[in-house]
């Protein structure tokens, strides 16, 4: 069964869990405050965030509602374990590289196997290539293709790899190729297509917030928002 499209602030949650797993397993799980301040890392993170105590517990909320987080016992503080693995389904190479394309966003293959140096060692580029690509060509029967290689954008040397967690990815760099003579041609429908599912996930995530917003307000007894008081 496919895994749900993740909202961007569900993916950064997400990938913290599993970069601080691997790089400060002292420290880990994850208290919410921890959670929150490796959200907000003004380091190794693209785009960047500041995300408050609120969005962050919504995020791990939604994230256990779907088993990819689990709440640990023990502790005065709750603290927040990730599942990954074993939901998805996939060897601790391939989550290695989903947690950082989740937290810095499309990079190359020579770039991942850089940055996943305190995650897991690859040997060469030619083993994150593989993994990489057994990861587009996943089959429809276990979830569909994790993983996407982009095409090149102008004037770059190689081609970046995304994550499809949170639904198809559009590459603007590539959505509207110029002629010769300068002249922009309109987006193919295949892109217009991923823009449209795109947009989609994204009204769907917004429905579900306000959803928990008017949850949360008739539990408080506040008033809607936009009602008068």
């Amino acid at each position: 069964m496919p895994l749900r499209i993740l909202s961007p602030v569900e993916a950064r949650v997400l990938g913290t869990l599993m970069e601080k797993a691997r790089t400060v397993p002292d420290s880990y799980p994850l208290t919410l405050n921890m959670v929150v301040a490796g959200c907000n890392q003004k380091t190794s993170r693209d785009p960047l965030m500041n995300l408050d105590d609120a969005q962050a517990q919504l995020a791990l909320d939604a994230l256990k509602s779907i088993a990819l987080v689990f709440e640990s016992s023990g502790g005065r503080a709750t603290r927040y374990e990730h599942n990954f693995q074993r939901v998805v389904g996939v060897p601790e190479q391939s989550a290695a590289l989903l947690g950082l394309l989740m937290l810095r966003g499309p990079q190359t293959s020579g770039e991942l196997r850089i940055n996943t140096e305190r995650w897991h060692r690859f040997a060469d580029i030619s083993a994150v290539e593989g993994f990489l690509e057994e990861m587009q060509d996943r089959p429809e029967e276990k979830g569909g293709p994790l993983v996407v290689k982009l095409p090149r954008a102008p004037g770059a040397r190689e081609q970046r790899w995304a994550h499809l967690l949170c639904g198809p990815v559009h590459a603007p760099s590539a959505a509207a190729p110029a002629t010769a003579d300068g002249e922009i041609l309109a987006p193919t429908a295949g892109e217009l297509a991923h823009l449209q599912a795109r947009i989609a996930a994204l009204e769907s995530e917004v429905s579900q917030l306000r959803a928990t917003v008017a949850q949360l307000c008739t539990e408080l007894g506040l008033s809607q928002p936009g009602q008068a008081e």
